[in-house]
């Protein structure tokens, strides 16, 4: 996935957290559906930048951006900040 790949699907889960947060609103959706659905959507939004860091940063060092590997969910999860 390259870069622009990258950002369309963050720019896509945004706005299917959004679209679920408006379906909870409106009665479409109930909070547990809701709430699924939004914490794996965090947990691939998280892998996504992740990504996109880890390009970015191949990218400036001289590396192949290409080279750069999803990380698991666990593994993302757990950096300390």
């Amino acid at each position: 996935m390259d870069q622009e790949q990258i950002l369309a699907r963050i720019t896509a889960m945004v706005d299917e957290e959004r679209g679920l947060r408006d379906a909870l609103s409106s009665g479409r959706i109930d909070s547990d559906t809701e709430q699924t659905r939004l914490a794996h959507l965090e947990r691939e939004l998280d892998q996504c930048w992740d990504l996109l860091r880890q390009r970015r940063a191949k990218a400036e060092f001289g590396e192949n951006p290409d080279d750069a590997r999803v990380r698991s969910s666990e593994q993302v999860e757990g950096y300390q900040s």
